[in-house]
């Protein structure tokens, strides 16, 4: 929905609730016009149902209204006696029309001085759980989000089984764009394969002030640009599901190219603005690798590659099970590589580095692969760039999807919302996504650009990680609990700490208790 529309539908719930509430408002020696005034309205309700007005706040930010919506349905008929359980199911399951049938048809008494108190122990403790749904809510939309590394993109740098939390302070919290969701799920409800969400109305998108800008070598969760549902058999052709954009699926890379870079990649390595760009220490960039094995020379590769630390996922075998003289690893750091040609029995180490053209290379017109890339230019917002045939494949689906123009090709020339251009401005900042893994991460060189506004947060803290290794034997990575993401040097846990810091808490809390007990 646009702007426009947004304002139309807001001024269309104000009427509805001027219509359904007037009398109430009358009811409670208040003036009638009073419930038509936007916000104003709200603040007076607050008033008149006796609970505090920063609960207005609370009705107009995204999902958590939906909590509050029912709660303010709910103590307003309460406020004007209607207070059995039947009432409290059709103010509900109504969507608070009920108040229609209370305003125009009952006998009003406004009782301004009912109890708040819950009346028996099931009320207080739905009215809790509620409360503490809207904190939790309001922390995970706005404030820090949990989040667990599926995949081995960013390998040595975050685990598969790390449960990371997500801050949206970093880069400014964003907005849900889909107003109406489950609280603290995503795309689907757990354990269905049922969507928690409506994809309209939609609010567009808009994020609140940021304590940083996203940096090159920034780990960045964001949501996947070209994500959709497909269905089991599905004929090819379709489009999918289309999800909204705060609904596609997390995703986390690390940055490295941000609005107004060039970037390329030469044999497999990263070049912003024509400089090699320089990883942070924590950074453990992985490759591909062919060892050159000397059949004579006895090698124990099972313990090598556990000292090596190398996921045994990533060993790819021998080019011949039979000669048993070359193995391929997926993924190895150069350090790793480097102590490999140390040891006896292994001849060669050479990298590997895709050649040819690869048309699954964005933007998939054949012309690049994985390894050998570029130079393109990183779309900054405010930016114009001249549209040609060649430039065109690059910023399509800007120009189109990410920013919602419509697009009319007629041979050279580029018809964009009906008129004839040769450039295009950008609306928004745009980046550029990579695992560490480089041989075995789908990411933005495959599908392109990051859109500013798919952005989720910042990965800050580790706060447990659970080793899977595909033996049937989990265990938890305790050096890694309680680490964060960035920062110099190599990780270090402060779990300990927090131990010390909570024992050190109930050692308090008992002696308080106990000279309490001794003053009584």
């Amino acid at each position: 929905m646009t702007l426009y529309l947004w304002f139309v539908f807001f001024l269309a719930v104000q009427i509805i609730h001027f219509m359904g509430t007037w009398k109430l408002y009358q009811a409670a020696s208040r003036k009638s016009w009073e419930a038509a005034i936007p916000v104003f309205n709200s603040i007076i309700l607050m008033k008149i149902i006796g609970r505090p007005t920063w609960w207005t706040i609370l009705l107009f930010i995204p999902i958590i209204n939906l909590i509050m919506f029912p709660v303010v349905w709910v103590e307003t008929l309460r406020t004007f006696g209607k207070k059995s359980t039947l009432d409290t199911f059709f103010g509900i399951f109504t969507l608070g029309f009920y108040i229609y049938y209370v305003n125009y048809t009952q006998k009003l008494e406004y009782n301004a001085n009912r109890s708040l108190t819950p009346e028996n122990k099931t009320a207080d403790t739905i009215s809790s759980l509620l409360f503490a749904i809207i904190v939790a809510t309001l922390v995970h939309t706005y404030v820090v989000q949990p989040y667990t590394i599926p995949t081995s993109s960013l390998e040595k740098s975050l685990l598969i089984g790390d449960f990371l939390f997500v801050s949206k302070l970093n880069y400014g919290p964003r907005v849900p764009m889909t107003t109406v969701a489950l609280p603290m799920v995503h795309d689907s409800i757990p354990l269905t394969k049922r969507k928690s969400y409506l994809s309209w109305p939609q609010l567009p998108y808009f994020r609140l002030p940021a304590f940083e800008k996203i940096k090159r070598t920034d780990i960045v969760v964001f949501n996947w640009p070209v994500d959709t549902v497909h269905y089991f058999y599905e004929p090819k052709g379709r489009p999918g599901v289309i999800k909204p954009i705060d609904k596609r699926s997390n995703y986390v890379k690390r940055c490295v190219g941000i609005p107004g870079d060039s970037l390329s990649i030469k044999d497999g390595y990263v070049y912003i603005n024509g400089k090699k760009l320089i990883l942070p220490e924590r950074a453990k960039p992985q490759y591909s690798y062919k060892i050159a094995l000397d059949e004579k020379t006895p090698i124990d590769l099972e313990a090598l590659l556990k000292e090596l630390n190398v996921n045994l996922v990533d060993v790819r075998g021998f080019r011949d099970p039979a000669k048993r003289d070359t193995l391929y690893i997926g993924a190895l750091t150069e350090a790793n590589a480097e102590r490999m040609k140390s040891i006896p029995g292994i001849t060669g180490v050479v990298r590997e580095i895709a050649t040819g053209n690869d048309d699954r290379i964005f933007p998939h017109i054949n012309k690049w692969n994985e390894d050998n890339y570029g130079p393109i230019y990183i779309p900054e917002a405010g930016k114009t760039v001249a549209l040609t045939n060649e430039s065109l494949p690059f910023y399509k689906e800007i120009i189109t999807n990410y920013e919602g123009n419509t697009l009319q090709i007629d041979g050279s020339h580029f018809i964009i919302n009906g008129k004839q251009t040769n450039t295009y401005t950008f609306k928004q900042n745009y980046y550029w996504m990579m695992g560490d893994n480089r041989h075995n991460s789908e990411d933005s060189r495959y599908w392109g650009y990051v859109p500013e506004n798919h952005i989720v947060g910042k990965p800050v803290f580790i706060w447990l990680s659970w080793d899977t290794n595909g033996k049937g034997i989990n265990k938890i990575r305790w050096d890694r609990v309680f680490t964060t993401v960035d920062g110099e040097g190599q990780p270090q846990s402060y779990f300990k700490y927090f131990l010390m810091v909570l024992a050190a808490y109930f050692v308090g809390e008992y002696f308080w208790r106990k000279r309490k007990e001794n003053k009584a």
